[in-house]
């Protein structure tokens, strides 16, 4: 067994993980025409909690169970892999990161998310504002006005070559190295970092 926990709690090669990831697509068309991706996800829970006749949440969500249980699961082998799994070597971030990141007010290198930003004592300020409230409500706007997340259009749609998935994945990393390589420096100087 403690092999086993070993072998699961180290990091799998690209091409293992890669293909293991890629193989979801298939499997989900080819064992019940189902479509990979988890923004749907809180659609289908909109539903079934809130029926308020409003029509965009009036469908037979009961369907769409899998991916609420295939959403569950992936919070629960979070839990797992983050209480049990956990890797306890120190996370590994190269020097030239470190000194940009360092240079933004991030000092906290310990775990996978700096404390620096991802505390408590940040949820009710304006750095937890900008980037939890802010970036959430833009994160879920993208989402629904891009018709899917990350996960479904680059790789459920792009597999099934979908135009408007190739788009969307496009601009998804336009939008992430905008934001990486211009905007994220004024934005942590404007909320005090």
């Amino acid at each position: 067994m403690n092999q086993f926990v070993d072998w699961m709690s180290q990091p799998w090669p690209w091409y293992v993980a890669g293909p293991m990831i890629g193989l979801t697509v298939p499997a989900l068309l080819l064992l019940g025409n189902k479509s990979f991706g988890i923004s749907s996800s809180l659609r289908h829970i909109c539903a079934a909690c809130v029926p308020a006749g409003i029509p965009f949440f009036s469908y037979n969500w009961k369907k769409e169970t899998w991916n609420l249980l295939f959403v569950l699961g992936v919070g629960i082998g979070g839990f797992i892999a983050a209480n049990f799994l956990a890797n306890p070597s120190a996370i590994v971030i190269s020097e030239a990161t470190q000194a940009d990141l360092t240079a933004l007010g991030v000092s906290d290198f310990k775990a996978l998310m700096p404390l620096d930003i991802f505390s408590w004592e940040n949820v009710f300020n304006a750095k937890g504002f900008l980037f939890f409230v802010v970036g959430g409500f833009l994160v879920g706007f993208g989402t629904r006005y891009a018709g899917g997340c990350t996960s479904g259009h680059a790789i459920m749609g792009i597999s099934n070559l979908q135009w408007p998935s190739l788009v969307a994945t496009v601009f998804f990393m336009l939008g992430g190295f905008l934001m990486t390589n211009v905007l994220l420096e004024p934005l942590m100087k404007w909320v005090g970092f």
